[in-house]
């Protein structure tokens, strides 16, 4: 069942102070969905790093792609969850950016920068919800100053040139402010990648990535691990970490060492049975299953059916092979345990990582010891991964942003509407254009669901493999302005190739609905079924490096052939303060209308806290809050 627009939900609702409170106080730890994952380059098919993120919160909820420019000293990050308040000494950084519409957050154009590349080859993935245990929350609670995940990511690739950078000053303002929630954030550089964890109101991780372990947290904040708090070099941590909970009787140890997992995180007992189900997915989908009846067993409560664990599992573990391909990462993030007996969510209606939830799915790409702007490669999925593809981005370097990802400004109606077999999304928007397909992919699973994925994923393939042609183009380039033109012109033919492809199979799944003859599953006229590939090639490669003009990808047949799009017209760019002429000039897919706002995007904690603000309600408790926060993670 969809929710209404957190910023709207109290209206339509018409509810006070004490129901509210209520409604916080009663919603299970369950309701946390996102799903971070780590891949080491030890353990990877290209000897890249990999890492990510896909966001729940709602089936269709809209995402965007774009970017932030540089702002003159005194720029003021903010927040509409918190009174939270950052202001830059100097001159930020341009970035891209995945944040939410304006219309969720009474406004606001600067809601949840969730994932994104800064012009120094910092990226970020942000964030995972995590929750602390009740003593932790007593003797150290969140705090109203405190930063919280709608500004986390503008904050960290707004202001630091290096991963460790980003670490330090989050771990400070966390220090001065406090943190609004438990979160866990992942940064990186062309050198280092840090898992970063605020733990309570004050106290904060966070430990450099090795690179022979892969990582995988479903918002469990008690997944265990060994740390030493003494080597700086791979782990920073806020001054009290270990002296305030062992002033206030709440420390654990692990034999004889402090645990700082157990000490902090929520206990066994108050971890869900849809994050462990996850985990366990997650598990046998990287060859490292749990055993079901002696690690794990399926349980059934008021929440549904789920899994539930025997001891609380390692937060880093080794996969059952190596060699792992950008598709199988990228497709870990559709997994919906179709492997495991009793967790499959197809078939035993249990939740997953490919949930029908996931708003927005991120993948990062660290080729380690290149020039930091074309190191990382960002692919984005900008709707439910089972049935979505990732576009490759050198979002580091891009200064444009393709007019087929629709801005801030395109209407938000068409995530309410219920009938989308006939009535079609706006123009040219590759966002709501995927949501419409996993709409309808999850409505007919049966008829839908296993055509279109493959379709998908012979586009995904290609999309692949011919970024390996692009990309040594871009390694070859040595110019930054060669660079950022081949980026520009790269994410446009990206994001229109892909655009074409998908909006024709919309077009063909309306069609076979509307004609409502099932006696055959449904297949992609696009979709060689002997070779599982295109019968039509994408043109990505080509337009990207065509020196003139690039020819438009020509679309499969079609029942309702669409019309080939042409470029909207583009919003106006926001007036940018004065910045050193070294700047780059950036076109960007939103206006910003709030002065000096910052631009960021993701979360239902922080959404569900801006509702009830506007209906007049002024003190929600710590621990309601954490059991509120959003299923973002």
């Amino acid at each position: 069942m969809r929710k209404a627009h957190p910023v709207n939900a109290l209206k339509k609702l018409g509810i006070g102070l004490a129901f509210g409170a209520a409604t916080i106080m009663s919603m299970p730890t369950s309701a946390l969905a996102c799903t971070q994952m780590y891949m080491g380059k030890n353990l990877t098919a290209d000897g890249n790093t990999y890492y990510g993120r896909a966001e729940d919160f709602a089936p269709r909820y809209l995402k965007h792609f774009g970017i932030e420019p540089s702002h003159a000293p005194g720029y003021t990050y903010g927040s509409d969850e918190s009174d939270f308040s950052y202001r830059s000494t100097k001159t930020t950084y341009r970035y891209s950016y995945v944040r939410d519409h304006p219309s969720q957050w009474h406004g606001r154009y600067d809601a949840y920068s969730e994932a994104g590349i800064n012009e120094k080859g910092v990226s970020c993935s942000a964030t995972l919800t995590t929750n602390m245990n009740d003593k932790a929350a007593k003797a150290d609670p969140l705090t109203d100053t405190g930063i919280g995940e709608y500004s986390y990511g503008s904050v960290i690739l707004g202001e630091s040139a290096k991963a460790r950078e980003g670490v330090e000053l989050l771990g400070k303002i966390i220090d001065e402010q406090g943190a609004n929630g438990n979160d866990q954030i992942i940064i990186a550089d062309s050198n280092e990648t840090w898992l970063f964890a605020a733990l309570s109101g004050h106290q904060w991780i966070a430990m450099k990535l090795a690179d022979d372990v892969a990582s995988l947290n479903p918002n469990i904040g008690s997944l265990n691990y060994d740390v030493d708090l003494n080597d700086a070099e791979n782990c920073l941590h806020s001054e009290g970490i270990q002296t305030m909970p062992e002033k206030n009787g709440f420390a654990e140890y692990t034999d004889g060492k402090f645990d700082v997992a157990k000490t902090y995180g929520e206990s066994l007992a108050d971890s869900g049975i849809h994050q462990w189900t996850r985990y366990v997915q997650g598990r046998d989908y990287f060859m490292n299953p749990l055993i079901k009846d002696k690690d794990y067993t399926i349980v059934k409560d008021k929440n549904g059916t789920g899994a539930s664990v025997s001891e609380i599992q390692p937060l880093f573990f080794k996969p059952g092979k190596s060699g792992w391909s950008t598709f199988e990462l990228i497709r870990a993030f559709g997994n919906r345990g179709e492997n495991v007996p009793g967790l499959n969510a197809t078939t035993d209606g249990v939740y997953a990582i490919g949930s029908e939830n996931n708003s927005e799915t991120n993948l990062f790409q660290i080729r380690r010891g290149l020039d930091p702007e074309i190191a990382t490669i960002q692919w984005e999925m900008l709707s439910r991964a089972a049935y979505s593809v990732a576009i490759p981005l050198y979002s580091a370097l891009l200064t444009e942003v393709s007019p087929y990802f629709s801005n801030q400004d395109v209407s938000y109606d068409h995530c309410e509407e219920t009938d989308i077999v006939n009535n079609e999304e706006p123009e040219n928007s590759i966002n709501y254009v995927l949501m419409d397909i996993s709409s309808l992919c999850f409505e007919n699973p049966d008829t839908l669901g296993t055509g279109v994925r493959a379709y998908l994923d012979a586009l995904q393939n290609e999309l692949i493999e011919q970024n390996k042609e692009v990309d040594a183009a871009m390694l070859a380039e040595t110019t930054h302005e060669g660079r950022t033109a081949l980026a520009n012109k790269a994410g446009n033919a990206a994001a229109e190739n892909t655009y074409v492809k998908c909006k024709a199979l919309l077009q063909e799944m309306r069609a076979y609905l509307k004609a409502s003859d099932f006696s055959k599953p449904f297949t992609p006229s696009d979709l060689n079924t002997e070779t599982r590939g295109l019968k039509q090639s994408i043109t990505y490669a080509k337009d990207a490096l065509a020196t003139e003009a690039p020819e438009k990808p020509e679309q499969p047949g079609t029942p309702e052939q669409p019309e080939q799009p042409s470029t909207p017209e583009q919003p106006s760019t926001p007036e940018e303060p004065t910045k050193p002429s070294t700047s780059t000039t950036v076109t960007t897919n939103k206006k910003n209308t709030k002065g000096n706002l910052p631009t960021t995007g993701d979360r239902f904690d922080g959404r569900v806290v801006a509702a009830f603000a506007a209906a007049g309600v002024v003190v929600i408790s710590a621990g309601g809050y954490a059991l509120y926060r959003r299923n973002k993670e």
